[in-house]
């Protein structure tokens, strides 16, 4: 009989964020799949863990997978750690159970922190549907289409991102979303510097262009309460746009109030205006 693949969650932060049932199982296997030993050392000699480990993460996972493969098939029984959190979300855990279904071994999922479902418990946005971004792509053209796609989403939406990257997100996002959309940006979530900011798109891209974004971040945001998006040739644009101005607003203003209702930037929206 083969062993079994735990999927076992590890604290985001705080060391004592983990269940009995995860310490039990992290004792008991033959071996623990981590994203980084070093890192998951420190967790298992804060509960005196003496099991092997062995790395898995996405710079080898491809050759990886086979000799786990090989471990289970042989009897063994494996965890899966992530460095902080779920296995499998945002990392490339998924590659492992995919392969470990199509081998008929058995899956067990330990259940634990995530960052995504603490930030979103905490933001004070609507929890009853959301979903789950992640981190966004790094080129621009996958990144720009994908936002263009959730412009018209009415459920609350998570995302993931690093510090140096996050003033030039948020920006991504006032072109994308609207300058009023609420959100949430949660950092450090269960360490020391634990720190919730709560706003508009707007508020949050002056906050933090004053103030160096440090730790990890879990961005939560408002989904799209307005209507439905609808696709406007330029010449409705223009006529919209004009609509708009002849109420008091600027051409700028204009572009981005047409951005919430349209299937367009408001980058794009200016563009067509000029």
């Amino acid at each position: 009989m083969s062993g079994f693949l735990y999927l076992v969650a590890t604290p985001i932060g705080n060391l004592e964020d983990i269940t009995f049932r995860a310490i039990k199982v992290l004792q008991s296997v033959d071996i623990i799949a981590a994203e980084d030993t070093r890192h998951t050392g420190k967790l298992l000699k804060y509960y005196q863990i003496s099991t092997p480990t062995i790395s898995y993460h996405q710079h080898n996972h491809q050759s990886r997978v086979q000799e786990l493969l090989t471990k289970l098939e042989d009897g063994l029984s494996i965890a899966l750690v992530t460095d902080a959190g779920t296995p499998a979300i945002s990392d490339p855990g998924y590659h492992l159970v995919s392969a470990c279904i199509k081998h008929q071994i058995n899956i067990i999922p330990i259940p634990g922190a995530i960052a995504a479902i603490n930030g979103l418990i905490a933001s004070g946005l609507s929890s009853d549907r959301f979903c789950f971004e992640g981190f966004l792509p790094q080129k621009k053209k996958e990144k720009d289409n994908l936002l263009k796609d959730l412009q018209g989403e009415k459920r609350t939406i998570i995302f993931y991102e690093a510090p140096h990257r996050l003033l030039k997100t948020l920006k991504d996002f006032s072109q994308y979303f609207g300058d009023n959309r609420r959100i949430t940006l949660a950092r450090e979530l269960t360490k020391l510097h634990e720190d919730f900011w709560r706003g508009t798109i707007k508020d949050a891209i002056a906050f933090y262009q004053n103030q160096n974004p440090k730790g990890e971040f879990t961005i939560i945001v408002e989904g799209n309460q307005h209507q439905e998006i609808v696709e406007l040739s330029p010449t409705q644009i223009k006529e919209e746009i004009e609509q708009l101005m002849a109420k008091g607003m600027t051409k700028s203003e204009a572009c981005q109030e047409l951005a919430k209702y349209s299937n367009l930037s408001r980058r794009e929206i200016y563009k067509l205006s000029v």
